[in-house]
């Protein structure tokens, strides 16, 4: 098992003490991707914020030599689904294409970041295998 970083994201690492990629068994396996300022904020306009999620997540997935393409599956867990899915899959699909990767959707009360309205774990092909 390997533990990828770069120096972007070491303060989150090391502050939480997580690896935000993982490679394992020909998998790559994210933790939980927000649209997290360097800041630690937030932007409170959700599309915006929904945009620097997958900034993120394309950052982590490039870090290990993939891309959006390699995802096979995504979770998302959403505070206040049902007010902002529809922004969310707007975006969504300016990122993922034909093959969609698996995705669930769960509705939970808060997330780690404050003010933050989504958060994606996802599980991805190793290039690299």
């Amino acid at each position: 098992m390997e533990h990828l970083l770069d120096q972007q994201t070491s303060e989150f690492e090391g502050q939480w003490h997580f690896s935000h990629v993982v490679r394992s068994r020909g998998l790559l396996l994210l933790s939980g991707v927000t649209g997290t300022r360097t800041d630690g904020t937030v932007d409170v306009d959700p599309e915006q914020q929904f945009e620097q999620l997958f900034t993120h997540l394309r950052q982590y997935l490039a870090a290990a030599g993939a891309d959006l393409g390699s995802l096979i599956e995504i979770t998302t867990y959403h505070v206040r689904l049902r007010e902002y899915l529809d922004v969310f899959v707007t975006v969504k699909d300016r990122h993922l294409l034909r093959p969609y990767p698996a995705w669930s959707a769960i509705g939970v009360s808060e997330l780690i970041t404050p003010e933050a309205l989504v958060e994606l774990r996802a599980v991805a092909e190793d290039p690299h295998r």
